[in-house]
């Protein structure tokens, strides 16, 4: 029987808090704090026990390391500067401290807006989180709840469950699979769901991304709130702050009337930021305050906004190679990979392959009113032995254009080549500049042509534009002679 919701009998007690939900099993979890400001530390002190929490604090790193010694905490909010020094790094050195003695203990830190920078190198030393002063206390308890939770849902990993084990603890009729890789994805995906945690999700065009992010929002406690998808990469840097943040009757010349942005639109629910890394640097820095800040101001307004959302975003863009090169902010890479998926390209799951082709082949024969249809054993053969550049959204084109085709019940290779020699030029996906060499290429396209003429080399040498014996040249050097 499927359970009123993902993490639904995890705790016993349950108080709400504007729109953050605190949960707890009984006993508060214990918090140390450590800012060298006394005011500070009783008034969070006071913030987290109204919420549910026991929180302890200290006011420089010899008092926090003696306590960590003597009592277990589940979390750490920590201060970044301990005496008249601001350069931090004595909250770096604690941190570091911190870690190398309790490795499995959560650090939040907390530092200026201006010392982001500083933050980021926090979190490459661990840190699993950063808030920004001021903060308010709804981006404080949210921090808190999200990096809690993230912790106990990391912790109810165990066996890898089956796809009926997974199918009955979650929702994910959506995603067609039992390939190991994609059952580890979907446990991790049950496992988050039910945080705040912001998911960055990777992988080939056509993988999947875009369902991916619609079970985290199904299987959320956001689930019946709005889910907003954004295409990032199909919006100019003019219309950015419009579409996402909204604008006021007369912010420009042709704004007649006011208009909600797709945060505000989210507000409650998940927002879905497709195509991430071809976010422009100017609106890199935007995007990053409303994360940061969870309030934004509607184009034209100087009223600032309140927002709750979850956020996940999605790139077939390798962003670590961005930071790299400066075109891609890493501060605001840390604030969306909290939690990292990367999805495999299909024919890195070709076991998944006979599955997912039953599934679109179902699916067309309703929409198109045919009767059952079926796959031969060599039309199943000859599908698993595709590359399948445009990944699962490929394979559904062909097989949508063979049923379209074909009169029979039975569907056969043939029906499956037609098609496929159907499909336009852009499904042809080239690898990016480096990522391949010449005699890598060249490969690559003789085991495609030789997959798509089911190995017979007449029809590949010729698809190729080479003789015969040209191509088993080739053969013999790339070590694939039959």
């Amino acid at each position: 029987m499927r359970s009123n919701g993902p993490g639904a009998s995890w705790f016993s007690l349950s108080i709400w808090l504007g729109s953050y939900r605190i949960e707890m099993n009984g006993v508060g979890y214990m918090i140390l704090i450590i800012d060298d400001d006394a005011s500070v530390c009783a008034s969070l002190r006071l913030l987290l026990k109204q919420n549910g929490y026991r929180a302890r604090f200290a006011h420089n790193p010899q008092q926090a390391l003696e306590l960590l010694g003597q009592e277990s905490f589940r979390l750490v909010l920590q201060d970044m500067n301990f005496s008249r020094q601001t350069s931090g790094e004595e909250g770096l050195t604690l941190l570091k401290q911190i870690k190398e003695l309790h490795p499995g203990l959560p650090v939040i830190l907390m530092t200026a807006w201006g010392s982001i920078s500083l933050a980021v190198r926090g979190v490459r030393n661990g840190a699993a989180e950063f808030i920004t002063k001021p903060w308010t206390h709804d981006q404080l308890l949210g921090a808190v709840k999200t990096v809690l939770g993230l912790e106990e849902a990391r912790g109810r990993k165990g066996s890898l469950p089956n796809r009926e084990q997974l199918d009955e603890a979650y929702d994910f009729s959506n995603l067609v699979g039992r390939n190991t890789r994609l059952l580890e994805i979907l446990d991790l995906v049950g496992r988050v769901a039910s945080t705040d945690a912001p998911v960055l999700i990777t992988g080939e065009s056509g993988t999947g991304k875009e369902l991916i992010a619609e079970a985290l929002h199904k299987n959320s406690l956001r689930r019946e709130q709005p889910f907003v998808k954004v295409n990032l990469g199909g919006l100019s840097v003019s219309l950015f702050e419009s579409e996402l943040f909204g604008h006021v009757k007369g912010a420009y010349t042709d704004a007649g009337s006011a208009r909600k942005g797709r945060f505000a639109t989210a507000h409650g629910g998940s927002i879905f930021l497709d195509e991430i890394g071809d976010l422009a640097p100017d609106c890199q820095v935007k995007l990053l305050r409303v994360l940061q800040d969870r309030t934004f101001e509607p184009l034209g307004s100087s009223t600032a906004q309140q927002v709750d959302v979850r956020v996940v975003s999605a790139t077939n863009r390798a962003l670590a190679d961005m930071v790299a090169d400066g075109s891609f902010r890493e501060d605001l890479l840390y604030r969306l990979n909290l939690i990292a998926v990367h999805l495999p390209s299909l024919r890195e799951r070709r076991d998944d392959i006979p599955l997912v082709a039953n599934h679109f082949l179902g699916r067309m024969a309703s929409i198109y009113r045919k009767e059952s249809l079926t796959l031969s054993d060599g039309a199943v053969n000859w599908l698993s032995s595709q590359e399948w550049p445009g990944n699962i959204r490929q394979l559904k084109q062909t097989v949508e254009r063979a049923v379209l085709m074909s009169q029979n019940p039975v569907l056969e290779v043939e029906d499956f080549t037609s098609a496929h020699r159907m499909a336009p030029l852009a499904e042809t996906r080239m690898p990016q500049v480096g990522a391949m060499t010449l005699e890598e290429m060249e490969r690559a396209m003789i085991v495609e042509a030789l997959g798509f003429h089911q190995q017979n080399i007449s029809k590949a040498a010729e698809s190729l534009g080479l003789s015969r014996a040209s191509l088993y040249r080739r053969l013999e050097k790339f070590g694939l002679a039959p």
